[in-house]
Parts: C-alpha cells; sequence; structure tokens
C-alpha cells in the first residue's frame, strides 16, 4: 500500500512539473500574455492531467490485454494509435470548453489543432515514462521467476534423485532382478536392467533442464512402468492415449513420472484391486494421469510432497495452474503443455 502511494505520489508530482513546463513552452505562443500566471498554470495543469491520466488508463486497458514481455510489439502496435487519437480528440474537447468557459482563451481551429499535435510530445513522455518502468518491472519479476525456478528445480533434481534412488525401490528393483536370473530368464533380465539403466540415464540428463520434449518424458514412464510391471505383473494396468500430436510439446521433467509414481505409492494394487492408471489428453494443451482411489492402510511419510512440488515448479513456467482433482472415486491431475 505504501509503494503504491509513494508510486502515485510520484506520478502528480511529475504531472504538476509537466504541467510547468508546457506552460513554459507555450508561454504567449497562443496569444494571450495579459493573462494571469495562476490561470496559465491551471489550464496547463488541467491539460496535461487529462491527457497523462488518460494515457495511464489505457496503458492499464492494453498491458491486461497484452500482458506478457514477448507481446510488447503486438501491444504498442494497438496502443499507440489509440494514444495518438485520445490525446487529439481530448485537445480538441477540452480547447472548445475552454474557449466556452473564458472567452479570452478562445482560438480558430487551426491554433486548435496546432496545440492538439504539440500535445503530442507530452504523450510521447508519459507513454516513455510508463513503459520504462513496466519494463523494468517486468524485468526484476521475471529475474526472480528466475531464480525461483532455479532453486525450485533444484530442490526438484534432489527429491527426484532421492526418490529414484530411494532403499526400497532400489530392494525392490535389485529382488525382482535377482528373480529373474534365478529363474534361469537371462533375456527377461537382460531387458529388466537396460530398462532400470535407461530410467536412471533419464533422472541424470533431466536434471539440468527446466522442460522436457514429452515424448522423452513419455519414454521414460513407460520404462518406469516397464519395471513396476514386471513386479505387480497383471495387478497394473496402463492406458496411454495422449496423441501422438501432442508428443512435440514439452513439460517439466519428471512430472508425469511423479503422478505415476505417487499413484502406485498410495494405492492398493493386488489381483482384487488391479490398479488402472489412464494417461489421456484432456484438451489441446493438457495432459492428465488417473487412477481410482483406493488408499493403503498405511502411506508413506511425505505424502503428495512430490505432488505439491509440481504444482509450484509450474507456477514458475506457465500462468496455466496444475489442475487436482479427486471426485468420484478417481484422482485426476491435469498437466498443461508448455
Amino acid at each position: 500500500m505504501t509503494i503504491r502511494l509513494s508510486s502515485r505520489l510520484f506520478e502528480w508530482l511529475a504531472i504538476v512539473a509537466a504541467s510547468v513546463v508546457m506552460c513554459a513552452v507555450l508561454g504567449d505562443d497562443q496569444g494571450h500574455a495579459d493573462e494571469p500566471l495562476v490561470q496559465k498554470l491551471l489550464i496547463s495543469f488541467t491539460f496535461t492531467a487529462s491527457i497523462w491520466e488518460g494515457n495511464r488508463m489505457l496503458f492499464g486497458v492494453m498491458r491486461r490485454r497484452w500482458p506478457r514481455p514477448d507481446q510488447t510489439v503486438r501491444r504498442l502496435a494497438e496502443q499507440i494509435p489509440v494514444q495518438i487519437v485520445f490525446t487529439i480528440v481530448t485537445s480538441l474537447l477540452l480547447k472548445t470548453v475552454l474557449g466556452v468557459l473564458l472567452p479570452e482563451c478562445r482560438t480558430d481551429a487551426a491554433d486548435m489543432l496546432k496545440q492538439a499535435l504539440f500535445n503530442l510530445m507530452p504523450t510521447a513522455v508519459v507513454t516513455l515514462f510508463y513503459e520504462s518502468r513496466y519494463f523494468f518491472v517486468e524485468w526484476k519479476a521475471n529475474l526472480t521467476r528466475v531464480e525461483s525456478l532455479a532453486r525450485t528445480a533444484a530442490q526438484s533434481q534432489l527429491d527426484a534423485l532421492r526418490q529414484q534412488l530411494d532403499p526400497h525401490f532400489l530392494f525392490n528393483s535389485l529382488n525382482t532382478l535377482a528373480a529373474l536370473i534365478d529363474d534361469d530368464e537371462p533375456a527377461q533380465a537382460q531387458r529388466y536392467l537396460s530398462q532400470l539403466a535407461d530410467v536412471y540415464r533419464y533422472v541424470l540428463l533431466a536434471k539440468d533442464r527446466d522442460t522436457v520434449p514429452l515424448h522423452e518424458e513419455l519414454a521414460f514412464v513407460d520404462a518406469y512402468i516397464a519395471l513396476n510391471k514386471v513386479r505387480f505383473r497383471e495387478n497394473l494396468l496402463v492406458e496411454n492415449t495422449i496423441p501422438a500430436s501432442s508428443h512435440q510439446r514439452r513439460v517439466a521433467p519428471l512430472s508425469v513420472q511423479t503422478l505415476v509414481e505417487n499413484a502406485l505409492k498410495h494405492n492398493v494394487i493386488s489381483r482384487e484391486h488391479p490398479l488402472a492408471l489412464r494417461l489421456e489428453a484432456a484438451g489441446p494443451d493438457t495432459i492428465r494421469v488417473a487412477n481410482p482411489v483406493r488408499p493403503k492402510a498405511l502411506l508413506a511419510p511425505g505424502t503428495r510432497v512430490g505432488l505439491a512440488n509440481l504444482v509450484r515448479r509450474y507456477a514458475l513456467l506457465t500462468t496455466t495452474p496444475v489442475e487436482v482433482s479427486a471426485e468420484g472415486g478417481e484422482f485426476q491431475v491435469s498437466l498443461p503443455l508448455l
């Protein structure tokens, strides 16, 4: 609130200063040298404040319409012509009203148009002032977002490594591999070992990236699911209907895998209650991971910490939120495609 008040106070001080400058620049150019100085200043202030405030409100409208920094050119291309028209029309209207209220200030059409065009100069100053400030504020905000994303990504990478290298995961994987070897199934054991290596390789390669192509994430998820299907067999059912047209879009690394892992970690998987996972499109710009909710009697500590971290990461990557739903006995998480 204090910052907002200070900003508005500074703006009004700038309006007063601009009014004085405009009064001095125009001076006696309008042919009214005998007008009192106070009257000249009030007239100049009225023109300057009206044009300044009108343009300020116009900036707000345009920034809500085109808010992103990469839309600056498009915003200015639409904004500047409107500013020019607004300034000229406002100047002519004010000059007309002034001529009615103060007959001695009445001028002909040529002089009115001349002053209206002259008022484009303070409009240019106002535009430069607000655009420079907006650029600086957005630059600082973007810098903060980048730093936050770096910190969150670093923590996410560490969490992912901890999760994937979790002793339970290693213990189960190595036990499964040992069972395959004991059962004299070298081909399946080799395939399992290769998939296990793919999982770890992806985690290490993705740790330095903010986003990855969806097809890479899905390939990693396939390897991760394949490892778990060896353990759960027909009790784990996975249906992937994400269209190929979405595969070149990008997602946060380990995002889809986090949702799959949460489903495996927190739900009962048995012959009586097989876990059916669905990976599907939830729209042209969204994918969804869904599963029935059958919570285990005892949940592991840290439930849904990975999901909360994922929501924070996406908040730094896009304005489109991650949508989480747990209705009708089904848990769904929708991820925006980047």
